[in-house]
C-alpha cells in the first residue's frame, strides 16, 4: 500500500464515521445508516472518477474500501452513545475527511496529467461532494452552500501543494502539509467564526451546525 492509498483509507474512515454519525443523529434504520456512511465516504470520489473517465469507479475495484466502511458503521454503532454526546464529533471527522480527500483528488488529477487548476477542483470535489450528498439525504442544507469556510479551505490546501511542488519539496511531504493546511484552516474558521461574505441579512449562525 503506497502513501496515497494510506491517505485514501484514512479519509474513507473519517468520512464513513461522519456519515454514520449523521445517520444515527437522524435515527435512520440500519440500511439507511449504511447508505449514508457509504455515500459520504465514496460519493466525492465517485463523481471525481466519472469526470476523469475512470471506469469502473475506484471503489468498485477495491473491496477493502467497502469492508472498511461497513466496519466503521459497526464501530460507530457500538460507540454511538458516546460519540453523539460529543458536540464536535461530526465536525471533527468531517474536517479530517476533507483534508485527506483533498490530497487524494489532487493526486488523481496529477496522475491524469491535468492542469493544476483542474487538480485543485478535483480535490474540492473529492473532499466536499460526499458531504453534500450526506447532508441532502438527511435533509440538511449542505455545509458547502453556506457561509462556512469549507471548500475555500480545500482550495487553499491545493494552492499550498502546488507552491511546495514549485519549491521541489518531496511529494509526500507536500501532500501532508497540504492536507494539514485544509484541516487547520477549517478548525480556525470554526474557532474564530470566519465566514464568507453573505448577501443576506440574517442573524448570527453557528458555523459548527451540520
Amino acid at each position: 500500500m503506497d502513501f496515497i492509498e494510506i491517505i485514501d483509507l484514512m479519509g474513507t474512515i473519517a468520512f464513513a464515521i461522519s456519515g454514520a454519525l449523521a445517520a444515527f443523529a437522524k435515527k435512520l434504520d440500519p440500511f439507511g445508516i449504511i447508505i449514508i456512511a457509504f455515500v459520504t465516504a465514496a460519493g466525492g470520489g465517485t463523481l471525481r472518477d466519472i469526470l476523469i473517465g475512470v471506469r469502473p469507479v475506484s471503489w468498485m475495484l477495491n473491496m477493502d474500501l467497502v469492508y472498511t466502511i461497513l466496519i466503521c458503521v459497526l464501530i460507530t454503532f457500538i460507540f454511538r452513545r458516546w460519540l453523539l454526546t460529543l458536540r464536535k464529533t461530526l465536525f471533527l471527522f468531517d474536517t479530517i475527511g476533507i483534508g485527506l480527500y483533498t490530497v487524494v483528488g489532487i493526486e488523481m488529477g496529477l496522475t491524469a496529467g491535468l492542469h493544476p487548476v483542474i487538480c485543485i477542483t478535483l480535490g474540492c470535489i473529492t473532499a466536499c461532494f460526499g458531504g453534500v450528498i450526506r447532508d441532502i439525504l438527511v435533509n440538511e442544507i449542505p455545509v458547502i452552500f453556506r457561509k462556512n469556510i469549507y471548500a475555500t479551505a480545500c482550495i487553499a490546501g491545493g494552492l499550498v501543494y502546488f507552491l511546495l511542488a514549485k519549491l521541489n519539496l518531496l511529494e509526500n511531504w507536500a501532500f501532508i502539509i497540504s492536507g494539514l493546511t485544509v484541516i487547520t484552516i477549517r478548525f480556525f474558521a470554526v474557532i474564530f467564526e470566519w465566514q464568507l461574505p453573505s448577501f443576506y441579512e440574517t442573524g448570527k449562525e453557528d458555523p459548527t451546525v451540520f
